[in-house]
């Protein structure tokens, strides 16, 4: 809109879409001239006054404009108004505006903190100078006066803003203004900093925040319009648009910059935290100042080095014992200790000293207080010289959906969710490394587990520990994923499912790391890759598993529900998360049941068929789709009339359940030998749709396939579907057969 309304004054010029300052300036130049046409020069006391991103000269190009007219009590200030608004409505431009005296501006900022801001962008376009100088300066008095008792409203409005629109760092399509780190942020940078509370806008927060605008004049430029979410399908054009290789270049460089300035708000909350609450002095007026650890004291809420630690050969392990008491104590490093620590602290030795690995594990175990010193640590270069590895991973978009961390990011919080299993298994130092590199094979080619199971080994032999835990190590991040895969993906009743976990963990103390890494790293995914249910079937499989190694052989599977065994046809129960229907034995049924299921909006996580004395039996465990769970009157009944071959229930299925799933990769079908006691496993890895287990087992019925179990798991969009086909190995062209009967019908 901007590059139109400028255009047409000047004709078609380069400079309005330039993706850079001098492009933001032009743009601002230029409809200063336009906008200050359209006040009348004869007006006395009026004055119109550019405030937000035309107040500062960074105009994008599509962006709107914000406007004050101000006026000293002057008749037909209405009409002058109309007159103003008007032509810049006209002209298809999107216009924020006021009308107000200086005096009125000034109220009315001292009561919104929002004005207050948007007044010191104040800048003079027409009209009578005086009177925008007079408004200008009062503002600015205003606030500086006012801020330190402000910021706390404006640190709640801001923390709104934040859970509506999340961290700019970690989101995939991220709004470039109003998210965490975003340029709404730079602005409270400013706000701050003409507060003279603290030194926010350093070198790095404006290049930073020049990034940002490039990125969303890109963005601008790329869509035609104003946009300031980042959206998937314009990664590529904005990238290119920059000169960036790829999106992911883009998304990285995104979220560097927009924790650049996290950081810097973080600091400049906690300056306005001190001016406002004071912190106990000595009699020398001086801050006090406290022991914390070796070579650490807190001074003024922060924590510094002791004196007697900065001299000419500063111990290597210094800025992970550093880290580690900022961690333990939850309070933040000062700036100036980490910018020495960063310039003076010696590379670590390899192997390292038995200090900086009891830091590092001290640093891991903290909780809550691992993830705000990491990023400290991170911003200021200290990871990089612990971790060599580390800036390959750095801020490494994940593009499953499960997932709402960068790579990175994902490895300190599966880390601090892990602080809370350190109780439950024999090494807790083992879980807490192995958290941290759980994923570090990621960004490679290959499997991560085994890409990254060696380079985990090399980085623990790196920091001293011995063959025999490298090796743990090793194997951890190999086998990381085999508890949840197993436990959402394969029947845990089947011998030998249990048998093959057994034989690849070896021992309890390995099962229980694997546990408490599997719990730890599924919570830090994000709430799709962590449920209830899943926690359930995971804990059954390590129940399972631990028997097994403690005995030498496997539980004995369950035994069917007793009261589906007798009693007369056909039979549902009911019951938190459990569907279970007995039924005249007959070809289908597993799929009729499904397809009943799918008609009431529950998804199946998990099917049971079996056949007891000629009656069927078939168990499900089901989650309602949205909302709350159906009526379980109308589901029992619909389920006795579909397994008894009512046409009227048969026929709803066929016209709900008929209807594709959603476009995206073509799907897949992967066979699996020998995986299970008396059948073999056909996978299908497909975007995920209502009706997709009823269609799939409908269709390998009427290949003549039995399908004794189905195992269902959804990642984001996607599902991996296990059925298990009674019988042997089929031949080549029997696989061929069901295969295309499958992807016939998903």
């Amino acid at each position: 809109m901007i590059k139109r309304a400028a255009s047409a004054g000047t004709g078609p010029d380069d400079a309005n879409l330039s993706i850079n300052g001098a492009g933001r300036a032009t743009r601002a130049a230029t409809l200063d001239a336009w906008l200050a046409g359209l006040l009348p020069a004869d007006r006395s006391g009026v004055a119109l006054v550019a405030v937000g991103g035309l107040g500062r000269r960074e105009c994008a190009p599509y962006g709107d404009v914000d406007l004050v007219l101000l006026h000293a009590g002057v008749p037909g200030i209405d009409e002058l108004a109309a007159g103003l608004w008007y032509p810049i409505w006209d002209a298809r431009v999107a216009l924020d505006h006021s009308v107000r005296t200086p005096d009125e501006a000034l109220t009315v900022a001292a009561d919104d903190v929002k004005v207050a801001l948007g007044l010191l962008d104040a800048r003079h376009l027409a009209g009578d100078p005086d009177l925008s100088a007079r408004l200008i300066a009062a503002a600015g008095e205003q606030w500086r006066r006012t801020a330190v008792k402000r910021l706390p409203a404006l640190r709640e409005v801001t923390t709104a803003r934040w859970q509506a629109h999340g961290e700019l760092a970690f989101l995939l399509e991220g709004d470039l203004k109003e998210a965490a780190g975003g340029l709404r942020d730079v602005g409270l940078l400013r706000a701050i900093a003409y507060a003279g509370i603290s030194d926010t806008l350093r070198p790095a927060v404006r290049a930073a925040h020049r990034r940002l605008l490039d990125t969303r004049d890109a963005l601008h430029i790329a869509t035609g319009r104003r946009v300031d979410r980042l959206i998937a399908q314009e990664r590529a054009t904005v990238a290119d648009l920059l000169g960036l290789d790829d999106p992911d270049t883009l998304l990285r460089r995104v979220a560097g910059d927009a924790r650049t300035v996290s950081h810097a708000l973080t600091d400049a909350w906690r300056a306005a935290d001190r001016l406002r609450s004071g912190r106990p002095r000595g009699a020398d007026g001086r801050p006090l100042r406290r022991p914390v650890a070796r070579d650490v004291v807190e001074h003024d809420g922060e924590l510094v080095l002791a004196r007697t630690a900065i001299g000419a050969r500063p111990d290597p392990s210094l800025s992970l014992r550093v880290a580690a008491a900022a961690a333990s104590t939850r309070l933040p490093i000062a700036r100036a200790t980490c910018e020495w620590l960063a310039a003076y602290c010696p590379p670590l030795p390899t192997p390292w000293p038995p200090a900086a690995r009891a830091a590092l594990v001290t640093l891991l175990g903290a909780g809550p207080g691992l993830v705000p010193t990491w990023e400290t640590c991170d911003r200021y270069g200290l990871v990089d010289s612990w971790l060599p590895e580390w800036p390959r991973m750095r801020s490494l978009p994940q593009h499953n959906p499960a997932h709402r961390f960068t790579l990175d990011r994902h490895l300190v919080q599966t880390a601090a969710e892990a602080g809370g299993h350190t109780r439950d298994v024999d090494r807790p130092d083992l879980l807490l490394i192995t958290a941290l590199l759980h994923d570090v094979g990621k960004g490679l080619d290959g499997d991560h587990s085994v890409v990254g199971a060696p380079i985990a080994a090399d980085i623990a032999g790196r920091m001293g520990l011995p063959p025999a835990d490298t090796g743990m190590v090793e194997k951890l991040v190999r086998l990381h994923l085999l508890l949840p895969e197993v436990a959402t993906r394969r029947d845990l009743g089947d011998p030998v499912t249990i048998s093959a976990v057994a034989e690849a963990v070896g021992d309890v103390g390995t099962l229980e790391l694997l546990h408490a890494l599997g719990q730890a790293d599924a919570r830090a995914t994000g709430p799709i890759a962590w449920s209830d249910w899943k926690a359930r079937l995971v804990a059954e499989l390590v129940r399972r598993v631990r028997t097994t190694l403690d005995t030498g052989s496997p539980p004995a599977p369950p035994r069917p529900d007793p009261a589906l065994v007798a009693g007369p046809l056909p039979a549902v129960h009911l019951s938190d998360g459990r569907v279970a229907v007995a039924a005249t034995d007959r070809r289908g049924l597993l799929a009729t049941v499904a397809g009943c299921l799918a008609l009431h909006r529950l998804d199946v996580l998990a099917a049971d068929a079996a056949t007891v004395d000629g009656r069927a039996l078939v168990e499900c465990r089901v989650q309602p789709r949205h909302g709350s769970p159906p009526d379980p009157v109308t589901l029992t009944a619909d389920l006795r009339r579909a397994v008894t071959g009512d046409p009227s229930v048969l026929a709803r299925l066929r016209r709900r359940t008929s209807v594709g799933g959603p476009v995206g990769a073509g799907p897949k079908v992967v066979w699996h030998r020998d995986a299970a006691t008396d059948a073999v496993l056909l996978e299908l890895r497909a975007a995920d749709a209502p009706g997709l287990l009823h269609r799939v087992c409908a269709a390998l019925d009427e290949a003549g396939a039995l399908v004794r179990a189905a195992r269902i798991a959804t990642l984001g969009g996607d599902v991996v579907d296990v059925f298990y086909l009674v019988g042997g190995w089929p031949s080549d062209d029997e696989r061929a057969r069901l295969e295309a009967a499958v992807l016939a019908v998903v």
